[in-house]
């Protein structure tokens, strides 16, 4: 399936979510896009994404205003906010800022709400191509629960496939490169929207540009894993994913749940890094203007789990504000090495409050990451047997840059309450 071909290896970005909600301004954008470019784009961080409600003009926060004035072409299409996007005015659109990302060297993405504007279906506007009206298409029950934007699209309807057609047309006129829809993959009130997600498949395919395709929220029901997969590239595991403890300890359920339909072009989603300095205009999460409430050992072991799972890492935070701790997460070129070129990553072992996943390199080598989920310090061990060896191996920390010795036998580490470990085996 040529889609997979768009993502090879898990895209990493930054999306503007976790720091401004659905409030997000076109210098806000550029000023981290600039920070990005500067700083980790040589370690593989690409995509700049601009998450919800680029289209309302009246947005503040993460709390949505509902049935605010939406900006929208004739066709029924949104449009960037010009009072926040002023690059966009006179019908521009978002070219002008992709445009801007992409001399950076970048990639530029967008976030949308499945189905229709319920302001198009209001004012019965056309479908670009079509005889066809926004009324026409819309499935006015099928709506979301926590947005008032849109519709959902009646896949049965003449126009349906036309209209999903334009918007993935626009979005190649303005050079997008990854879209993240939303409402769509299924959540704790609503199953999946299967039919809608092949619409969205079918329009990127005929917009002639490689588009990698994101679905949220989660948690994306794994009886369809392979349509999911023959799909989209990312699909999230989970519910939006903030700085709690508790959210980062069922991560490792999903993360065991999903493990064997990770492959290239296929990634199962543990959702955005909220690191650094979050919620400067948003409520979400529990929490304001804050920085991120995980712990530095919390930090490490979210890091560790998601590259050793392959997960999409997305940056929440604010990068321009940066502190060198959190610049180091993003920047451990060992670490991003595994997250980017490993395979047969699996959990190895599963005890009580104890967990060590494996993965391999292209080059013959082995990292092993040991986590301590529990409240009490525990001592984590396992044998060069388990992994597949049966001489004598070097072991390197993989986060210090540090090499502890040769594992003859057993490997054994005592590691504090959520406290994690990552070395390589060479």
């Amino acid at each position: 399936m040529k889609h997979k071909q768009f993502a090879p290896t898990p895209p990493m970005g930054w999306n503007s979510w976790d720091c401004y909600g659905a409030s997000v301004t076109e210098e806000e954008v550029i000023g981290n896009a600039e920070y990005l470019k500067t700083h980790l784009l040589p370690f593989g961080w690409e995509y700049v994404v601009v998450d919800i409600q680029w289209y309302e003009p009246t947005a503040r926060s993460s709390i949505y205003n509902a049935f605010a004035p939406l900006e929208m072409d004739e066709y029924s299409r949104l449009q960037p906010a010009v009072n926040r996007f002023p690059s966009s005015h006179s019908g521009k659109g978002f070219k002008p800022l992709a445009d801007k990302i992409h001399a950076l060297g970048l990639k530029f993405g967008i976030h949308i709400m499945r189905g229709i504007p319920r302001q198009a279906v209001h004012e019965n506007r056309a479908i670009l191509g079509t005889t066809i009206t926004a009324r026409d298409i819309a499935h006015p029950n099928s709506i979301c629960p926590w947005n008032t934007d849109m519709y959902g699209i009646d896949v049965t309807k003449e126009g349906a496939q036309a209209y999903y057609n334009s918007l993935f047309n626009l979005y190649a006129e303005w050079e997008v490169d990854f879209v993240k829809v939303d409402d769509i993959a299924a959540s704790k009130l609503y199953d999946t929207h299967l039919e809608e997600i092949k619409l969205i498949r079918n329009a990127i395919d005929q917009c002639g540009r490689d588009i990698v395709l994101s679905l949220s929220p989660g948690p994306a029901p794994i009886q369809y894993a392979k349509e999911l997969g023959d799909n989209a590239n990312m699909w999230r595991m989970t519910d939006d994913f903030w700085d709690q403890w508790p959210l980062l300890l069922n991560m490792f359920d999903r993360c065991e749940e999903w493990e064997k339909f990770v492959s290239p072009g296929n990634w199962p989603d543990c959702d955005m890094l909220p690191l650094g300095h979050i919620g400067i205009r948003s409520v979400d999460g529990g929490g304001a203007d804050r920085w991120t409430r995980f712990t530095k050992a919390e930090q490490r072991t979210m890091m560790t789990l998601w590259s050793i799972f392959r997960s999409p890492l997305m940056f929440g935070g604010e990068l321009r504000d940066n502190d060198d701790w959190t610049l180091s997460l993003l920047t451990n070129k060992e670490v991003l090495s595994l997250h980017k070129a490993s395979h047969s990553n699996r959990l190895l072992y599963k005890n009580g409050n104890k967990r060590i996943w494996t993965a391999n390199d292209y080059d013959g080598h082995t990292y092993v990451a040991l986590f301590n989920i529990g409240e009490q310090t525990e001592t984590l061990s396992f044998s060069l047997q388990q992994v597949g060896y049966t001489s004598p191996k070097l072991v390197r920390n993989v986060w210090e840059q540090q090499d502890l010795g040769e594992m003859t036998d057993f490997f054994s580490y005592s590691l504090q309450a959520h406290e994690s470990l990552l070395i390589k085996l060479y």
